[in-house]
């Protein structure tokens, strides 16, 4: 069975080498070089620092996958949208994962006060594993930037999907919201 529950900062050794394999081997991140335990543990101190959902998966008391909503620009009238990150260990794709921690991620991002969700997916064919696991859970097709990362030996789409939270945009903000009272 998997369960779902917030990350710590004991999981980032499990975290650092599931997304070593996904930059490593596959193009869902853009960056060539995959990030140490250190530069992980930075980057988890600042979502955790700005209340973002952090997430992870564990089968048997291990580790199978993570997920992470954090700011999708840096500039204020952005603070209502969330981007997504979602990384499933090699052994454990294709066995819904990424669905149920999908799934958390939403609730806990609409449970927040976020107004939209934005997936911005590397290698965005329309048969790439996170663009049907996107669609499954709703999100839109939002456009696509083409040839727009180099990996691999080979030029890659990004793909943009969106999802509104909230109502998004057809209500007003809500002033109890994360986004509001950061």
């Amino acid at each position: 069975m998997i369960a779902i529950r917030p990350a710590t900062r004991n999981d980032l050794p499990a975290i650092t080498e599931i997304y070593a394999d996904a930059v490593e081997n596959g193009t869902s991140s853009y960056e060539l070089t995959p990030p140490d335990l250190a530069e992980m543990t930075t980057r988890f101190a600042a979502l955790e620092a700005g209340g973002f959902p952090y997430l992870v998966a564990t089968r048997d008391d291990r580790l199978v996958g993570f997920a992470y909503a954090g700011a999708f620009r840096p500039r204020p009238a952005y603070r209502f949208i969330v981007e997504n990150s979602v990384y499933v260990a090699p052994e454990a794709k294709g066995q819904g994962v990424g669905r149920l921690l999908m799934e958390k991620l939403i609730e806990a991002a609409t449970r927040l006060g976020f107004r939209q969700m934005i997936a911005v997916i590397g290698d965005g064919r329309p048969d790439s594993a996170s663009i049907r696991l996107h669609a499954k859970m709703g999100f839109a097709d939002a456009g696509r930037l083409v040839g727009t990362g180099y990996k691999h030996g080979r030029w890659l789409d990004t793909a943009f999907m969106q999802l509104a939270l909230n109502e998004g945009a057809d209500a007003q903000p809500d002033p109890a919201s994360l986004p509001e009272r950061r």
